[in-house]
């Protein structure tokens, strides 16, 4: 899972791995060991009808509807948007780059614009 920030927007990136943890759990976390203090950024499955967000205690929780996470997890939808308090909120399959990036991409979806630079 990756985690993306910048100014006022939250994004979550999962792999197929990612996915399929969260599928079975209903929760997935990433941890970023600064040393002295740890950030953790975790994704949660939640009764409520809209995507939020929480940070508490160094950690930043991504709470997602059932509803929403299982069709998320069932089809082929990319994802879900949302503004929370003035805070953009983005949850996505990851997607293979089209170009080449150093990172190991072997779980990434595959990227469905692939197709349109074949033809």
């Amino acid at each position: 899972m990756k985690i993306r920030i910048k100014g006022n927007s939250l994004r979550y990136r999962l792999t197929k791995k990612d996915v399929e943890v969260f599928s079975a759990n209903g929760y997935i976390e990433e941890t970023v060991d600064f040393g002295n203090q740890t950030l953790i950024y975790a994704l949660q499955r939640y009764t409520l009808a809209n995507l939020l967000a929480v940070f508490e205690n160094n950690k930043i929780t991504l709470l997602m509807p059932a509803t929403m996470a299982a069709e998320w997890e069932l089809t082929d939808r990319v994802g879900f948007e949302a503004v929370y308090n003035e805070l953009f909120l983005l949850i996505e399959k990851d997607f293979k780059c089209l170009d080449n990036v150093a990172e190991d991409q072997s779980d990434n979806y595959p990227n469905p614009l692939l197709k349109n630079q074949l033809n």
